[in-house]
Protein backbone atom coordinates (compact mmCIF):
# COMPACT_ATOMS: atom_id res chain seq x y z
CA UNK A 1 0.00 0.00 0.00
CA UNK A 2 1.26 3.39 -0.55
CA UNK A 3 2.25 4.84 2.75
CA UNK A 4 0.79 8.26 1.89
CA UNK A 5 -2.84 6.07 1.20
CA UNK A 6 -2.32 4.36 4.38
CA UNK A 7 -2.33 7.68 6.17
CA UNK A 8 -5.39 8.50 4.59
CA UNK A 9 -6.61 5.69 6.15
CA UNK A 10 -6.06 7.11 9.43
CA UNK A 11 -6.59 10.29 8.73
CA UNK A 12 -10.31 9.59 7.92
CA UNK A 13 -11.19 8.48 10.92
CA UNK A 14 -10.80 11.93 12.76
CA UNK A 15 -14.14 14.00 13.37
CA UNK A 16 -14.10 16.89 11.40
CA UNK A 17 -14.45 20.18 12.97
CA UNK A 18 -17.54 20.71 11.64
CA UNK A 19 -19.11 18.24 14.13
CA UNK A 20 -17.01 19.43 17.27
CA UNK A 21 -18.51 22.38 19.01
CA UNK A 22 -16.66 21.21 22.71
CA UNK A 23 -13.05 21.89 21.49
CA UNK A 24 -11.27 25.46 21.76
CA UNK A 25 -8.86 24.49 18.71
CA UNK A 26 -10.57 25.02 15.08
CA UNK A 27 -9.49 24.74 11.46
CA UNK A 28 -6.28 27.04 11.26
CA UNK A 29 -7.09 30.37 8.37
CA UNK A 30 -6.04 29.53 5.26
CA UNK A 31 -2.93 31.97 5.78
CA UNK A 32 -1.56 30.00 8.46
CA UNK A 33 -1.59 26.98 6.98
CA UNK A 34 0.54 28.54 3.92
CA UNK A 35 2.52 29.97 6.72
CA UNK A 36 3.25 26.73 8.21
CA UNK A 37 4.29 25.06 5.45
CA UNK A 38 7.03 27.68 4.45
CA UNK A 39 8.54 27.83 7.74
CA UNK A 40 7.92 23.67 7.93
CA UNK A 41 11.97 22.92 8.88
CA UNK A 42 12.42 25.70 11.08
CA UNK A 43 13.59 24.97 14.54
CA UNK A 44 13.95 28.32 16.99
CA UNK A 45 16.09 25.86 19.80
CA UNK A 46 19.19 26.98 17.82
CA UNK A 47 18.09 30.96 16.87
CA UNK A 48 21.37 31.59 15.62
CA UNK A 49 21.00 29.17 12.54
CA UNK A 50 16.69 30.13 11.88
CA UNK A 51 17.61 34.24 12.41
CA UNK A 52 14.31 35.10 10.28
CA UNK A 53 12.06 33.10 12.48
CA UNK A 54 13.61 34.26 15.34
CA UNK A 55 13.36 37.94 14.70
CA UNK A 56 9.64 37.01 13.65
CA UNK A 57 9.06 35.55 17.34
CA UNK A 58 10.01 39.00 18.00
CA UNK A 59 7.72 40.37 16.26
CA UNK A 60 4.86 38.50 17.02
CA UNK A 61 5.57 38.82 20.82
CA UNK A 62 5.40 42.64 20.20
CA UNK A 63 2.30 42.14 18.20
CA UNK A 64 0.85 39.71 21.15
CA UNK A 65 2.23 42.98 23.86
CA UNK A 66 0.07 45.25 21.93
CA UNK A 67 -3.07 43.52 22.01
CA UNK A 68 -2.40 42.95 25.96
CA UNK A 69 -1.39 46.98 26.52
CA UNK A 70 2.39 46.34 27.05
CA UNK A 71 4.51 46.25 23.71
CA UNK A 72 7.50 45.63 25.49
CA UNK A 73 6.61 42.57 26.98
CA UNK A 74 8.75 39.40 26.80
CA UNK A 75 8.07 36.51 26.39
CA UNK A 76 7.78 33.59 23.40
CA UNK A 77 6.29 31.19 21.33
CA UNK A 78 5.38 27.18 23.43
CA UNK A 79 3.62 24.57 23.10
CA UNK A 80 0.32 25.37 24.82
CA UNK A 81 -1.30 26.89 27.79
CA UNK A 82 0.09 23.95 30.07
CA UNK A 83 3.31 25.12 29.05
CA UNK A 84 2.66 28.72 29.32
CA UNK A 85 1.23 27.96 32.71
CA UNK A 86 4.66 26.08 33.98
CA UNK A 87 6.73 29.10 33.10
CA UNK A 88 4.98 31.27 34.54
CA UNK A 89 4.89 29.45 38.09
CA UNK A 90 8.24 28.36 37.47
CA UNK A 91 9.59 31.78 37.12
CA UNK A 92 7.58 32.92 40.26
CA UNK A 93 9.15 30.28 42.29
CA UNK A 94 12.37 31.28 40.82
CA UNK A 95 12.00 34.69 42.13
CA UNK A 96 10.71 34.58 45.31
CA UNK A 97 12.98 31.59 46.32
CA UNK A 98 11.00 30.65 49.70
CA UNK A 99 10.87 27.02 51.27
CA UNK A 100 7.72 24.86 50.33
CA UNK A 101 6.14 27.53 48.19
CA UNK A 102 2.85 27.89 47.53
CA UNK A 103 0.37 29.31 45.17
CA UNK A 104 -3.31 30.42 45.17
CA UNK A 105 -5.52 29.67 42.37
CA UNK A 106 -9.30 29.39 41.18
CA UNK A 107 -11.79 26.27 41.57
CA UNK A 108 -12.18 26.89 38.08
CA UNK A 109 -8.30 26.41 36.69
CA UNK A 110 -7.26 24.80 34.40
CA UNK A 111 -5.55 21.40 35.40
CA UNK A 112 -2.40 22.71 33.98
CA UNK A 113 -2.10 23.91 37.76
CA UNK A 114 -2.06 20.59 39.17
CA UNK A 115 0.54 19.21 36.99
CA UNK A 116 2.55 22.51 38.00
CA UNK A 117 2.25 20.82 41.52
CA UNK A 118 3.65 17.95 40.88
CA UNK A 119 6.53 19.27 38.57
CA UNK A 120 6.97 22.06 40.65
CA UNK A 121 7.00 20.63 44.07
CA UNK A 122 4.95 23.92 44.60
CA UNK A 123 1.39 23.08 46.71
CA UNK A 124 -1.37 24.69 44.95
CA UNK A 125 -4.48 26.11 47.13
CA UNK A 126 -7.63 26.62 45.63
CA UNK A 127 -9.92 29.19 45.90
CA UNK A 128 -13.93 29.12 46.34
CA UNK A 129 -15.87 30.89 43.57
CA UNK A 130 -18.99 33.43 43.84
CA UNK A 131 -22.50 32.52 42.55
CA UNK A 132 -21.33 33.31 38.95
CA UNK A 133 -18.71 30.83 39.02
CA UNK A 134 -16.23 33.96 39.51
CA UNK A 135 -13.04 33.21 41.50
CA UNK A 136 -14.23 34.93 45.08
CA UNK A 137 -11.29 37.21 46.09
CA UNK A 138 -11.82 37.43 49.77
CA UNK A 139 -11.77 33.76 49.27
CA UNK A 140 -8.18 33.58 47.63
CA UNK A 141 -6.83 36.53 49.68
CA UNK A 142 -7.20 34.32 53.18
CA UNK A 143 -5.02 31.42 51.61
CA UNK A 144 -1.82 33.89 50.68
CA UNK A 145 0.65 33.55 53.48
CA UNK A 146 4.25 34.13 53.92
CA UNK A 147 5.34 31.45 51.33
CA UNK A 148 2.97 32.02 48.37
CA UNK A 149 4.79 33.12 45.33
CA UNK A 150 1.91 33.60 43.13
CA UNK A 151 -1.99 34.15 42.57
CA UNK A 152 -3.66 32.89 39.32
CA UNK A 153 -6.81 34.45 37.89
CA UNK A 154 -8.50 32.82 34.80
CA UNK A 155 -9.48 35.21 31.63
CA UNK A 156 -12.30 32.60 30.04
CA UNK A 157 -12.37 29.47 32.47
CA UNK A 158 -12.09 26.44 30.21
CA UNK A 159 -15.57 24.99 31.38
CA UNK A 160 -17.68 28.26 31.30
CA UNK A 161 -15.67 30.96 29.62
CA UNK A 162 -15.95 33.11 32.59
CA UNK A 163 -13.88 36.33 33.44
CA UNK A 164 -12.12 36.16 37.03
CA UNK A 165 -12.27 39.75 38.81
CA UNK A 166 -8.40 40.62 37.63
CA UNK A 167 -8.89 44.08 38.66
CA UNK A 168 -9.33 43.04 42.13
CA UNK A 169 -6.52 40.34 42.44
CA UNK A 170 -4.42 42.93 40.70
CA UNK A 171 -4.65 45.06 44.08
CA UNK A 172 -4.56 42.00 46.68
CA UNK A 173 -1.59 40.77 44.47
CA UNK A 174 0.46 44.73 44.75
CA UNK A 175 -0.92 44.86 48.05
CA UNK A 176 0.46 41.41 49.21
CA UNK A 177 3.61 41.61 46.67
CA UNK A 178 3.00 38.46 45.25
CA UNK A 179 3.10 38.00 41.44
CA UNK A 180 -0.09 37.70 39.46
CA UNK A 181 -0.58 35.17 36.71
CA UNK A 182 -3.63 35.68 34.35
CA UNK A 183 -4.60 32.70 32.11
CA UNK A 184 -6.04 33.87 29.03
CA UNK A 185 -5.05 31.29 27.20
CA UNK A 186 -8.28 31.02 25.42
CA UNK A 187 -10.03 34.80 26.03
CA UNK A 188 -6.22 36.55 25.61
CA UNK A 189 -7.62 36.28 21.92
CA UNK A 190 -11.41 37.15 22.69
CA UNK A 191 -11.95 39.81 25.29
CA UNK A 192 -9.36 42.44 23.42
CA UNK A 193 -12.12 42.06 20.24
CA UNK A 194 -15.11 42.09 21.99
CA UNK A 195 -17.54 45.31 22.11
CA UNK A 196 -17.67 44.57 26.16
CA UNK A 197 -14.90 46.56 27.85
CA UNK A 198 -12.71 43.80 30.59
CA UNK A 199 -9.70 45.13 32.31
CA UNK A 200 -7.60 41.51 32.42
CA UNK A 201 -4.49 41.91 30.95
CA UNK A 202 -0.97 44.12 31.50
CA UNK A 203 -2.56 47.51 32.10
CA UNK A 204 -3.52 46.53 35.41
CA UNK A 205 -0.30 46.98 37.71
CA UNK A 206 -0.55 43.99 39.44
CA UNK A 207 -0.40 41.07 36.38
CA UNK A 208 3.34 39.62 36.13
CA UNK A 209 2.64 37.06 33.19
CA UNK A 210 -0.07 36.31 30.82
CA UNK A 211 -0.77 32.66 29.05
CA UNK A 212 -2.84 33.60 24.99
CA UNK A 213 -2.75 30.81 22.73
CA UNK A 214 -2.54 31.89 19.29
CA UNK A 215 -3.48 28.60 18.11
CA UNK A 216 -7.24 28.60 20.02
CA UNK A 217 -9.04 32.02 18.74
CA UNK A 218 -5.95 33.33 16.93
CA UNK A 219 -6.54 30.64 14.31
CA UNK A 220 -2.90 29.33 14.00
CA UNK A 221 -1.57 26.05 13.60
CA UNK A 222 -1.24 23.77 16.36
CA UNK A 223 1.24 24.23 18.51
CA UNK A 224 1.08 27.98 19.05
CA UNK A 225 0.47 28.24 22.74
CA UNK A 226 1.87 31.69 24.25
CA UNK A 227 3.62 33.22 27.04
CA UNK A 228 4.07 36.61 27.63
CA UNK A 229 6.08 38.28 31.18
CA UNK A 230 6.17 41.97 31.86
CA UNK A 231 10.29 42.47 32.19
CA UNK A 232 12.80 40.63 31.35
CA UNK A 233 13.64 39.10 35.39
CA UNK A 234 10.67 36.98 34.34
CA UNK A 235 12.42 34.68 31.60
CA UNK A 236 15.65 35.19 32.86
CA UNK A 237 15.15 33.65 36.28
CA UNK A 238 14.80 30.41 34.36
CA UNK A 239 17.96 31.06 32.18
CA UNK A 240 20.10 27.66 31.46
CA UNK A 241 23.46 27.79 29.67
CA UNK A 242 23.21 26.58 25.83
CA UNK A 243 27.01 25.93 25.12
CA UNK A 244 27.05 23.60 22.15
CA UNK A 245 24.02 26.03 20.45
CA UNK A 246 24.15 28.96 18.47
CA UNK A 247 22.65 30.73 21.34
CA UNK A 248 24.77 31.24 24.68
CA UNK A 249 21.40 30.23 26.77
CA UNK A 250 17.77 30.13 26.29
CA UNK A 251 15.10 30.14 28.77
CA UNK A 252 12.25 28.42 27.04
CA UNK A 253 11.34 24.78 28.65
CA UNK A 254 11.34 23.26 25.76
CA UNK A 255 14.81 23.01 23.46
CA UNK A 256 13.57 22.09 19.85
CA UNK A 257 10.58 24.52 19.42
CA UNK A 258 9.13 24.71 16.04
CA UNK A 259 8.60 28.08 13.68
CA UNK A 260 5.41 26.81 12.28
CA UNK A 261 3.36 28.13 14.88
CA UNK A 262 5.61 31.73 15.22
CA UNK A 263 4.99 32.15 11.83
CA UNK A 264 1.06 30.82 11.26
CA UNK A 265 0.11 32.85 14.24
CA UNK A 266 2.04 36.14 13.25
CA UNK A 267 0.58 35.80 9.73
CA UNK A 268 -3.04 35.21 10.63
CA UNK A 269 -2.93 38.53 12.77
CA UNK A 270 -1.28 40.44 10.66
CA UNK A 271 -3.60 39.31 7.61
CA UNK A 272 -6.71 40.00 9.85
CA UNK A 273 -5.92 42.94 12.12
CA UNK A 274 -7.97 44.05 14.95
CA UNK A 275 -11.05 44.64 12.45
CA UNK A 276 -10.27 41.60 11.12
CA UNK A 277 -10.06 39.48 14.72
CA UNK A 278 -13.35 42.01 15.85
CA UNK A 279 -15.32 40.21 12.87
CA UNK A 280 -14.53 36.60 13.99
CA UNK A 281 -15.03 37.25 17.35
CA UNK A 282 -18.32 38.61 16.55
CA UNK A 283 -19.77 35.47 14.43
CA UNK A 284 -18.27 33.43 17.06
CA UNK A 285 -20.48 35.55 19.61
CA UNK A 286 -23.76 35.70 17.06
CA UNK A 287 -23.39 31.39 16.56
CA UNK A 288 -23.46 31.79 20.71
CA UNK A 289 -26.26 33.82 21.08
CA UNK A 290 -28.04 31.43 18.35
CA UNK A 291 -27.30 28.02 19.90
CA UNK A 292 -28.41 29.46 23.15
CA UNK A 293 -31.73 30.34 21.79
CA UNK A 294 -32.52 27.19 19.91
CA UNK A 295 -31.18 25.21 23.31
CA UNK A 296 -33.35 26.95 25.71
CA UNK A 297 -35.99 27.00 23.25
CA UNK A 298 -35.97 22.25 23.31
CA UNK A 299 -35.86 23.14 27.83
CA UNK A 300 -32.62 23.72 28.26
CA UNK A 301 -31.18 25.90 30.19
CA UNK A 302 -27.90 27.59 30.78
CA UNK A 303 -25.74 27.37 33.64
CA UNK A 304 -24.33 31.06 33.30
CA UNK A 305 -25.05 34.10 30.55
CA UNK A 306 -22.22 33.09 28.11
CA UNK A 307 -19.41 35.98 28.22
CA UNK A 308 -17.81 34.43 25.21
CA UNK A 309 -18.17 32.19 23.12
CA UNK A 310 -18.86 28.97 25.35
CA UNK A 311 -21.73 28.54 27.28
CA UNK A 312 -22.87 25.30 29.29
CA UNK A 313 -26.66 24.46 29.83
CA UNK A 314 -27.38 22.30 32.79
CA UNK A 315 -28.94 18.89 32.76
CA UNK A 316 -28.65 15.63 34.93
CA UNK A 317 -28.38 13.73 31.51
CA UNK A 318 -25.34 15.04 30.65
CA UNK A 319 -22.84 12.14 30.20
CA UNK A 320 -25.59 10.38 28.93
CA UNK A 321 -26.14 13.12 26.18
CA UNK A 322 -22.46 13.62 25.24
CA UNK A 323 -22.38 9.74 24.87
CA UNK A 324 -25.04 9.17 22.50
CA UNK A 325 -23.73 12.03 20.41
CA UNK A 326 -20.27 10.75 20.12
CA UNK A 327 -21.72 7.65 18.82
CA UNK A 328 -23.12 9.39 16.23
CA UNK A 329 -20.03 11.39 15.50
CA UNK A 330 -20.80 15.06 17.43
CA UNK A 331 -18.44 15.91 19.69
CA UNK A 332 -19.41 18.11 22.91
CA UNK A 333 -17.73 18.10 26.40
CA UNK A 334 -19.30 18.12 30.07
CA UNK A 335 -18.90 19.79 32.75
CA UNK A 336 -19.48 18.25 36.83
CA UNK A 337 -20.60 20.66 38.97
CA UNK A 338 -23.48 21.47 37.86
CA UNK A 339 -24.07 18.93 35.72
CA UNK A 340 -24.25 20.53 32.10
CA UNK A 341 -23.30 20.00 28.31
CA UNK A 342 -20.61 22.59 26.92
CA UNK A 343 -20.14 23.98 23.51
CA UNK A 344 -17.30 26.10 22.09
CA UNK A 345 -18.71 28.09 19.28
CA UNK A 346 -15.06 28.79 17.30
CA UNK A 347 -14.79 30.03 14.25
CA UNK A 348 -15.59 26.75 12.18
CA UNK A 349 -18.94 26.75 13.79
CA UNK A 350 -21.91 28.12 11.23
CA UNK A 351 -25.52 28.54 11.13
CA UNK A 352 -26.07 25.32 9.17
CA UNK A 353 -23.89 22.98 11.56
CA UNK A 354 -25.65 24.08 14.70
CA UNK A 355 -28.78 23.46 12.61
CA UNK A 356 -27.53 20.09 12.42
CA UNK A 357 -26.35 19.67 15.91
CA UNK A 358 -29.85 20.92 17.05
CA UNK A 359 -31.39 18.19 14.75
CA UNK A 360 -29.07 16.04 16.31
CA UNK A 361 -29.73 16.99 19.69
CA UNK A 362 -33.67 16.40 19.43
CA UNK A 363 -33.17 12.72 18.25
CA UNK A 364 -30.54 12.24 21.13
CA UNK A 365 -33.08 13.18 23.39
CA UNK A 366 -35.85 11.16 21.87
CA UNK A 367 -33.35 8.04 21.85
CA UNK A 368 -32.42 8.20 25.55
CA UNK A 369 -36.12 9.44 26.50
CA UNK A 370 -34.84 12.18 28.61
CA UNK A 371 -35.78 15.41 28.79
CA UNK A 372 -33.28 18.54 29.29
CA UNK A 373 -33.97 19.37 32.94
Amino acid sequence: MDILKELEVFRRRDIPYSRVLGSMCTIPHPIAVEAHKMFIETNLGDPGIFRGTADLEKRLVRFLGEILHHPNAEGYICSGGTEANIQAIRSFRNLRKVDRPNIVVPKSAHFSFDKIGDLLCIEVRKAELDDEFRVDSTSLESLIDDRTVGIVGIAGTTELGQVDPIDELSKIAVEYGVDLHVDAAFGGLVIPFMDRNIDFDFKLEGVSTITVDPHKMGMATIPAGGILFRDESYPGSLEVKTPYLTSRSQWTLTGTRPGTGVASAYAVLKHLGFKGMKKIVRHCLKMTKIVKEEMESLGFEPVIEPVMNVVCFKTEHAEEIKEELMKREWIISTIPNPKAIRLVLMPHVTEDVITNFISEIKNVLVTLNVRPK
